[in-house]
């Protein structure tokens, strides 16, 4: 088992390990006592680990509820939250209750704010089942919900008491679902760990799944210094987004319809390389996301996708701070006026 601390002000632990999943009543018992815990989830993952999630709660001693929402983007929002709180009042939940989250990064997302949320305050635990939720949004605090304005608008910080990581739920995910992972963790080698980009450069997709046990602890150490850091995002938590500030303008382009998360991340960081970058460590990450099935472009014209970057929340009035990582391995974090940053993109 790998034990990774994070040492924010709220402490906690991540733990990876195979099998850890029907055990999670046994470490949640270790942490707290609550007489009642809500699972969080959506119909699809619902039928593959809320029965063995529930069975060791069970026998641990704990009362079970579940809540279960319609998977995708689409249901991140303001509806489906209302709806969590409205159970939660159902089921006269407590604060000395516990939320579960379980499933990907929208289940983690919401669940998380809706804990941050409901009767000012709850703990809640994260189970993600998700490639991109084990490696990076399981980890850190952010909780979010979208408008129909921009992705995760309306949130808050909310550290897990714990993370239950179980990699043996990779392999029910489809490849399509591994692909979509595999944009965030080339984000990592390419913001801090050159030798875990060349690597990535080294397998394909097929390949890559036999080494998730080395590369999700290394891609969680890497988020948990960060974070310790710069637990609020203020300053250096801001490189986690190298790729996200283009990746969410793609992602609301296409209604989040088209391109998911990881996807539209790997684009992102394609085309800010490309024109912040060398020709080469353009071509060099244009070569790993493709490895992985993931686009290197998308058809959307730039110059609307640069419009979008106006709605991204990591904007501070007529400023926008986004992240380059030239050369690979490393991340510069830069404060251009919308106006400059679109004019970089004129050069090419």
């Amino acid at each position: 088992m790998h034990k990774i601390h994070v040492p924010v002000e709220n402490a906690y632990d991540i733990l990876i390990s195979r099998g850890i999943l029907k055990h999670t009543g046994e470490q949640i018992q270790k942490l707290i006592s609550p007489e009642t815990c809500v699972i969080i989830t959506d119909d699809n993952v619902d039928p593959l680990y809320s029965d063995i999630v529930t069975a060791s709660l069970e026998t641990s001693g704990f009362t079970v509820k579940k809540f279960m929402f319609p998977h995708g983007e689409s249901s991140k929002s303001a509806e489906t939250l209302l709806k969590i709180y409205s159970f939660l009042c159902a089921e006269e939940i407590t604060r000395s209750d516990c939320l579960i989250a379980l499933g990907g990064g929208v289940v983690g997302d919401i669940t998380g704010f809706a804990a941050a949320t409901f009767l000012r305050g709850m703990p809640y635990i994260q189970i993600p089942t998700s490639l991109l939720a084990q490696v990076d949004s399981s980890v850190g605090g952010k909780t979010a919900i979208d408008l129909p304005e921009g992705k995760n608008l309306v949130g808050a910080f909310k550290q897990p008491r714990l993370v239950l990581c179980d990699p043996d739920t990779l392999q029910t995910l489809p490849d399509r679902f591994l692909t979509d992972g595999m944009g965030e963790v080339i984000k990592y080698g390419m913001i801090a760990d050159y030798g875990l980009f060349e690597t990535l450069c080294g397998y394909d997709l097929e390949q890559i799944k036999q080494h998730f046990d080395e590369i999700i602890p290394i891609c969680v150490s890497i988020k948990r210094d960060v974070v310790a850091e710069d637990e609020l995002d203020t300053g250096k938590r801001m490189i986690l987004n190298f790729g996200h500030t283009i990746g969410h303008a793609i992602e609301a382009y296409y209604h989040y319809e088209t391109y998911t998360h990881g996807c539209a991340v790997a684009a992102g960081m394609c085309i800010m390389t490309k024109y912040f970058g060398t020709p080469e460590e353009y071509q060099k990450l244009k070569f790993c996301v493709e490895r992985y099935h993931l686009p290197s472009e998308v058809s959307a014209p730039l110059p609307d996708l640069l419009a979008l970057c106006g709605h991204d929340k990591k904007r501070t009035g007529s400023e926008l701070r986004y992240i380059i990582c030239s050369p690979p391995g490393s991340a510069e974090i830069r404060t251009d006026s919308l106006s400059a940053f679109r004019k970089h993109f004129e050069r090419i």
